[in-house]
């Protein structure tokens, strides 16, 4: 009777054993998988294959007599819509492949600055002990990301303008406590040619963008950091005050060590955002002046709907996945954003 009850015992556990990693294991491991087989055809189908159509059209001359069905297939080209894209060598008005990724880059990383570091500096200001209404700013300064995009930009476009813009009302409004003539603050923000500092070759328009996305863009910034401040244990400060740790020190050694695992996979998530965002430069300076202000993502657009030139847009998409995939890649790895940390 007493050596039946170990060998009992035993005979359930051989059978879960079994099913967790013998034959069982397989067989709720094809079950598993066939669960994933729908999601894996609609990606496949929506994703995987218009990423792959894309590629094979890059290399060839597909335009708009090849969207027939009864047309015939597209001509093979090889890496001529590189090429072309690489050295500028399209025949369309104000293209100039390195000024637009010189001035993407510049467009991306200024935003991403401002924003983190505004973002960061309001979130600390509000989290200060005391602070009346703490709640009702930090609902407030979320709004404009509620906003639809084409009205941000539809918005700022009108205060912007040259005339009867909101923008130069208030400057000329100032002016007159200084006795500046309102014909001074006539300024056309979005189309001026020349550039306000003359050392730095991007136009008024450029500024006038980072203006409208750097009200738009720092409170999801400050929301990230909010989150990350609130989770940090309030001891750390009463150990570092006991140990006479100053403001500055308590900053640096415990809030920015808490901030940055938060801060950092954000800021290369913003940066991204920012790299491909299309309706500030598309609708608010139509990519002027000159093309100055023009973007990867609304160039590639005008490829595609303006000039119709889809084999030379699919390249040009393509070169954009590379230039974003490798800058990523490096921000990752000189940031360490991903990486583990011990607190």
């Amino acid at each position: 009777m007493t050596a039946a009850a170990p060998a009992a015992a035993v005979k359930p556990r051989r059978r879960w054993a079994g099913l967790a990693g013998g034959g069982g294991g397989g067989r709720v491991s094809r079950v598993a998988y066939l669960y994933l087989v729908p999601a894996f055809l609609v990606m496949g189908i929506i994703t995987l294959y218009p990423l792959l159509y894309q590629v094979w059209m890059s290399f060839t001359d597909y335009g708009v007599q090849n969207l027939r069905e009864t047309a015939p297939p597209p001509a093979w080209v090889g890496l001529d819509n590189y090429v072309n894209v690489l050295t500028s060598a399209l025949a369309i008005p104000n293209f100039d492949f390195l000024r637009i990724i010189l001035y993407n880059l510049v467009w991306a990383f200024s935003n991403v600055i401002i924003h983190v570091v505004l973002g960061v500096a309001i979130a600390v200001l509000l989290n200060t002990r005391g602070l009346w209404f703490r709640r009702f700013y930090r609902a407030m300064y979320i709004l404009p990301v509620v906003i639809p995009p084409i009205i941000v930009a539809t918005v700022w476009r009108a205060m912007y303008d040259a005339q009867d813009g909101a923008v130069n009302l208030m400057l000329s409004g100032v002016g007159v406590l200084f006795r500046i003539p309102p014909d001074f603050f006539q300024i056309d923000w979005l189309r001026q040619v020349e550039d306000p500092i003359a050392f730095i070759p991007l136009p008024l328009a450029f500024y006038a963008m980072l203006i409208t996305n750097t009200w738009l863009g720092w409170p999801l910034n400050a929301v990230v950091a909010t989150g990350a401040l609130q989770s940090i244990p309030n001891e750390l400060y009463e150990a570092a005050e006991i140990d006479g740790a100053s403001s500055w020190q308590k900053f640096r050694n415990i809030t920015m060590a808490y901030l940055r695992p938060a801060m950092l996979p954000y800021a290369i998530y913003g940066f991204v955002i920012t790299f491909n965002l299309f309706h500030l430069s598309y609708f608010m300076s139509q990519g002027g002046p000159f093309g100055r202000t023009e973007q990867l993502v609304t160039q590639a657009y005008r490829l595609v709907n303006e000039q119709q030139l889809y084999g030379v847009g699919a390249a040009f998409c393509v070169i954009m996945f590379f230039i974003l995939l490798a800058i990523t890649l490096v921000t990752n790895w000189l940031t360490k954003a991903t990486a583990t940390y011990n607190l």
